[in-house]
């Protein structure tokens, strides 16, 4: 038996959707399934816009384009991947790194406040794993600095904070549709603009398609379209959006099943005190959760390389994840150093993520939870 790290969910309807948007005879952007998807998004999200993208590092470029900010900083966690930071460089940005807090995974929000100067104008933060960012004080703190707040929901979709889902908090909020994520179609992603600002709303839509008027010819609002801003193509194929609806249509029962897998792997952990280990993921404290991660943290290195090699030579795929940005090579160019932030250089090579997707069948998980067992015991 194999157990896999993740394999993207397939309901019945995917190829019957893309056959449909082939049909239909519109396969380039801002068709009929984009609509079908935007609209669901909205609707579940309760976000004021919805706009769909080629992928989440779109979302983000596309944020700071629209705020067209100068000489400006943002705050963002160093345990991160590099498309905010790019998000932020691109638009001549300088990002400023900051801690995570041992309990998530998330942004330090004790951590952030010191790091704040006359030029920053915005705190990206990243809901990791699915679990929340404590989002009220994120908030208080951009209300009272006056600065922007840009989530990076890339693995949060149908996580909430408090009744409120996570991208729909701060300002905007980002998605991911990748192949690894939850919800998938193979590449995509959304962005929610949360302001009542039409002015702003159209904007966006504007730089979206390329710099022009496209979305107001689209409704029937002007009789021809130009360009009339600076823009890039975010607009994603009615292929993929297809795939992506026929997704969004199943939704809860894919996160039903994750959740059911999260929780054999907690009762698992709960039950033993496995001398290896320092810790492992408990699920979001502030609300409904996605489950998207279980990682589990080891006490040393050398535990969690001899864990990984061991579940592998029994056909069991279990990795790390990031290496914090400021360890990088652009980091370092960017001047920080490995000392900037000890908790973050440890933890990155002592985290384990564990098989965990919405195809595993019984016998998987099963014989996935027997291993996983054997493998700790021995492991003194």
């Amino acid at each position: 038996m194999k157990s896999l790290f993740n394999v993207p969910y397939k309901s019945n309807n995917e190829l019957l959707y893309i056959q449909d948007a082939i049909q239909l005879g519109k396969t380039g952007g801002d068709g009929c399934y984009t609509a079908l998807c935007q609209r669901k998004l909205e609707e579940v999200l309760k976000s004021n816009k919805i706009l769909m993208t080629t992928s989440c590092t779109h979302a983000l470029e596309l944020v700071f384009e629209l705020i067209e900010l100068k000489d400006f900083e943002v705050i963002m966690p160093s345990y991160n991947y590099p498309s905010t930071a790019n998000s932020v460089l691109l638009k001549g940005g300088k990002v400023v790194f900051t801690e995570v807090n041992k309990e998530n995974l998330c942004i330090d929000v004790h951590k952030i406040e010191e790091k704040i100067t006359p030029k920053t104008k915005a705190i990206l933060v990243v809901h990791y794993g699915g679990t929340s960012c404590d989002m009220e004080p994120i908030m208080a703190l951009a209300d009272k600095y006056h600065l922007y707040v840009v989530e990076d929901v890339a693995q949060g979709f149908l996580s909430s904070y408090k009744n409120k889902w996570l991208g729909t908090i701060g300002h905007f909020g980002c998605y991911s549709f990748h192949e690894t994520k939850n919800i998938n179609c193979g590449e995509g992603g959304a962005l929610s603009i949360n302001s009542i600002d039409h002015s702003l709303i159209e904007k966006a839509e504007n730089i979206r398609q390329k710099g022009t008027n496209r979305s107001a010819y689209d409704r029937g609002e002007v009789a021809f379209y130009e360009w009339v801003s600076k823009g890039s193509s975010y607009s994603p194929s009615e292929i993929l959006m297809a795939y992506l609806f026929a997704q969004l249509e199943v939704a809860e029962l894919l996160q039903m099943r994750r959740r059911d897998l999260f929780q054999h792997y907690y009762k698992l952990f709960q039950a033993t005190a496995y001398p290896s280990i320092e810790a492992f993921s408990s699920g979001n404290m502030y609300g409904a959760f996605n489950a998207h991660i279980f990682y589990v943290i080891f006490k040393t290195e050398n535990y969690a390389r001899c864990f990984m090699e061991q579940l592998r030579s029994n056909n069991i795929n279990a990795y790390t994840h990031f290496i914090p940005l400021h360890l990088s090579k652009m980091g370092k160019n960017l001047g920080y150093h490995k000392e900037d932030f000890p908790y973050e250089a440890s933890v990155c090579k002592r985290l384990v993520r564990l098989p965990i997707h919405s195809m595993m069948e019984q016998d998987t998980i099963d014989f996935t939870m027997k291993e996983i067992h054997e493998v700790l015991m021995r492991l003194k």
